[in-house]
């Protein structure tokens, strides 16, 4: 092997490592955000369950069997 083909392999190696990275970059952006979402919806679970609220109750709504 050359230098030339050396190099050649290294600069290919080299770009599948950058495309790599970028990919990895977006999956954490969007596990970072999924996070977040998940944790604010947490965090109104629990107020909710705090405050002993569980949301609005249905008036006297018949069972869907009758």
């Amino acid at each position: 092997m050359n230098d030339h083909e050396r190099l050649t392999r290294l600069e290919e190696r080299y770009a599948h490592l950058q495309r790599h990275q970028a990919e990895q970059d977006k999956v954490m952006l969007e596990l970072a955000d999924e996070l977040a979402k998940l944790r604010k919806e947490l965090a109104a679970l629990r107020t909710r369950q705090a405050t002993g609220s569980e949301g609005p109750e249905p008036a006297d709504e018949r069972p869907p069997h009758y």
